[in-house]
C-alpha cells in the first residue's frame, strides 16, 4: 500500500470514556489528499483503553496502536513520529474536539505559509460551572500573559500554537520532542524551531476546541507542572522563550520573602498587604472584562479565586523547578512526573 499523505499521531492513557468519540471523529474528518493514518501511543492505560484500542484498530486499519512504556507524552509522540509514514504530521489531543475540516485546512495552510509550523487558535468548549469559569479565565490575558494563541481572532506569526501541523522533513531536522519534558514540549519543540529561523503561523481557519479541568485541584496540579517544566526549558536553551512566563514566579517567590521577613521587618506586612490588595484589583478588573467579552456574569463572583490559582500554581511550580534545577544533581523529582498522570 502507498503510503499516506498525513500522519495524525496521538499520545493517551487512561481515556477510555473520550477515545471511541475521538477516533471516530478523527477517521470522519473531510478527506485529505492521500489519505490519513492515525497512530495512538498507549502510555500503559488500566482503564481498559488499550482493549478498545485494539477492537477500533482491527475494525479500520487506517488506525495504528503502539505501546508507549515510558508512559508520558514525549516518548508516545516520539514513538509515533518514528512509525509515521506520511509527509504530514499533525499532533492531536484527546481532550478536544475538532472541526471536520481541521486537517484539510492544517494541510492547506501549511502549503499556503511555507511555515515549519502551523495551527489554530486555543478555543474551549466547557460545560459545569467551575469548567466555565476556567474557559472564561483561560481567554484571559491577567491568567495567562496575553499569548497571541489565545486570541481566537489573530491570524499570523506565534511563539508557538496548540498541538501543531508539521512537514515531517521538518521533524527530523529538529529533532525528537525532549523525553525529559512531562509537560512544555509543544512549547520547547517551538522554541527550537524559532531558534532555527522558522516560523509558526497562526489562523483561526483551523478549528478546534479543548475543553479545560474541570476542578480547582485539577486546574492547581496542571499549572504547577506547567511552572516546574518550564524551568527545565529554559535551562536546556539559556533564554525563556517569553518574560512573562516568569512574571508569576516573581510575584509568589516576592510575597513568601515578604511574609518570611515580617517578624523582624516592620513594614513587610504592609507592603505584602497592599501587593494583594492591587493584585486584588486587578483580578476584579480583569474579572468584570472577561464577563463583559463572554456575556457570562454569573461567573464573576469565582474568576478571581480562578485567577489566583493560576498565578500561585504556576509561580509556586516554578519556584520549585527552580530550586530543583538548583540544588538537585539528579534532575527533576520524581514526584513532579507522578502529578502529571
Amino acid at each position: 500500500m502507498s503510503p499516506p499523505a498525513v500522519s495524525v499521531i496521538v499520545p493517551c492513557r487512561n481515556e477510555r470514556g473520550a477515545i471511541d468519540a475521538f477516533v471516530a471523529g478523527v477517521l470522519a474528518q473531510e478527506p485529505v489528499a492521500g489519505g490519513l493514518e492515525l497512530l495512538i501511543a498507549d502510555g500503559g492505560s488500566t482503564d481498559g483503553t488499550r482493549e478498545r484500542l485494539a477492537e477500533l484498530a482491527r475494525a479500520d486499519p487506517r488506525c495504528i496502536v503502539l505501546d508507549n512504556p515510558a508512559g508520558t507524552v514525549s516518548p508516545g509522540l516520539n514513538l509515533a513520529i518514528g512509525q509515521a509514514r506520511g509527509s504530514v504530521v499533525v499532533r492531536m489531543d484527546v481532550h478536544t474536539d475538532y472541526a471536520p475540516d481541521y486537517l484539510r485546512c492544517c494541510v492547506e495552510e501549511l502549503a499556503r505559509t511555507g511555515a515549519g509550523n502551523v495551527g489554530g487558535p486555543a478555543r474551549t468548549r466547557a460545560s459545569g460551572y467551575f469548567q466555565r469559569a476556567n474557559a472564561t479565565a483561560y481567554g484571559s490575558g491577567f491568567a495567562v500573559g496575553g499569548a497571541r494563541f489565545h486570541d481566537e481572532n489573530f491570524e499570523g506569526l506565534v511563539d508557538t500554537v496548540p498541538y501543531g501541523c508539521w512537514r515531517r522533513e521538518t521533524l527530523a531536522d529538529l529533532g525528537p520532542f525532549d523525553e525529559e519534558l512531562v509537560r512544555n514540549q509543544d512549547d520547547e519543540m517551538n522554541l527550537r524551531l524559532s531558534r532555527r529561523g522558522g516560523r509558526i503561523w497562526q489562523t483561526p481557519r483551523i478549528r478546534s476546541w479543548y475543553r479545560p479541568r474541570g476542578d480547582p485541584w485539577s486546574l492547581f496540579r496542571q499549572y504547577f507542572q506547567y511552572g516546574y517544566w518550564k524551568v527545565r526549558v529554559i535551562r536546556k536553551h539559556r533564554l525563556p522563550a517569553s518574560w512573562r512566563h516568569l512574571v508569576p514566579a516573581l510575584a509568589v517567590g516576592t510575597g513568601i520573602l515578604l511574609l518570611a521577613i515580617t517578624p523582624w521587618v516592620p513594614w513587610a506586612a504592609a507592603l505584602l498587604g497592599a501587593a494583594l490588595l492591587a493584585w486584588l484589583f486587578l483580578a476584579i478588573v480583569a474579572a468584570v472584562a472577561a464577563c463583559r467579552r463572554t456575556g457570562e456574569w454569573d461567573l464573576l463572583p469565582v474568576l478571581p479565586w480562578v485567577f489566583a490559582i493560576y498565578h500561585a500554581a504556576y509561580g509556586a511550580g516554578f519556584l520549585l523547578g527552580l530550586s530543583d534545577a538548583v540544588f538537585r544533581r539528579h534532575g527533576p523529582r520524581s514526584s513532579a512526573a507522578e502529578l502529571t498522570r
